[in-house]
């Protein structure tokens, strides 16, 4: 059965950085919050000494291409602030990458793949992708963030967003997942204890995974064999989820979110006042879940805004939802 748990501290909105609806809110929504110079340069990004990065897919492999084509790869940072610092971003990838962090002590089996929002737009590589890492192997878990190709641009049809036909970000961590799968042994990990956390539109794109098997993309190894679905799946505040043409109190998916009986145990985060997805998104996708048989954990906030991370700061949202995720990964068996 689905449990609902609803929490409502108080928090303080903080407003950062992924994109949704297809806006570029990790600079734009920063800019109504803060203002700081946007600065973005040619530049591969690069994790630190404790990360190793590895190619997603094998040399020679012909890729689709982001929207901007052969463009160099490009760094940036946001222009507000988040936990009183800076965020910093990734663009224009073409050749994506996951990047693999391992516990140093207990390690119960369990990975964790990362997945950045951006909107598909740029990708929140530090405040929502090596940073989770960061807590992540603390707990004892292996750690990937997730690289994958962007911009894509979601097409506008009769006024209505829609869903891109090949979506590559979505072939990207599908690709991740067969490989952490394939490669479970080396890498210290239990094949049936991968999960998968998402933020915005990572947030989708891990909600998109749970619920899909097929994959666009030529078979391309024995990692394309292994199955795409995670184990678990962690939910952060959502995006293009919620049919919202159906009237204010509609509870209705977008007609491309499909949900499978087969998606993993679902713990869903959301603050009531997020100014760029309502608190509609998550509950109908929570909702459909839970219809398909689909157990579901929630934690919504009364505040917090959009795109908090997990950096502490007076606020209790960046110190309530790691604990609150630890203790459900410990509830279904995975940590």
């Amino acid at each position: 059965m689905s449990r609902f748990r609803f929490l409502v501290p108080f928090l303080l909105a903080v407003g950062m950085a992924s994109v949704a609806h297809g806006q570029r809110s990790g600079p734009d929504a920063a800019l109504a919050q803060s203002a700081l110079p946007r600065n973005e340069r040619a530049g591969i990004w690069q994790p630190g000494t404790d990360g190793e990065q590895i190619p997603l897919w094998p040399a020679g492999t012909p890729l689709a291409k982001p929207d901007t084509g052969d463009r160099p790869e490009g760094t940036g940072n946001g222009t507000g602030l988040v936990g009183g610092r800076t965020w910093h971003w990734a663009s224009y990838v073409t050749r994506p990458t996951m990047t693999l962090y391992r516990p140093k002590g207990r390690n119960p089996g369990t990975a964790m793949l990362v997945l950045p929002g951006g909107g598909f737009e740029v990708l929140a590589m530090d405040l929502e992708g090596t940073e989770i890492c960061d807590w992540a192997v603390q707990q004892g878990m292996t750690c990937a963030v997730l690289k994958y190709r962007v911009p894509q641009k979601w097409p506008i049809r009769h006024g209505k967003q829609q869903r891109p036909k090949m979506l590559l970000a979505l072939e990207d961590a599908q690709r991740a997942m067969g490989l952490l799968r394939e490669q479970a042994a080396s890498y210290g990990v239990d094949p049936h204890k991968i999960g998968v956390i998402g933020f915005s539109a990572g947030a989708y794109l891990a909600a998109n995974m749970s619920n899909t098997e097929a994959r666009t993309y030529p078979l391309a190894d024995a990692a394309d064999r292994q199955s795409p679905l995670p184990d678990f799946a962690i939910v952060a505040y959502t995006a293009r989820m919620l049919d919202d043409s159906k009237g204010r109190n509609s509870l209705e998916l977008k007609p491309w979110v499909t949900i499978s009986p087969k998606a993993p145990p679902t713990m869903i985060l959301h603050a009531m006042n997020d100014p760029m997805d309502p608190i509609r998104q998550p509950i109908a996708y929570a909702l459909a879940l839970s219809d398909a048989g689909v157990p579901v954990d929630m934690r919504l906030y009364a505040k917090g805004g959009h795109a908090f991370g997990m950096r502490p700061t007076a606020d209790p949202i960046s110190r309530e939802w790691p604990g609150a995720v630890a203790q459900w990964l410990r509830n279904i068996g995975m940590l």
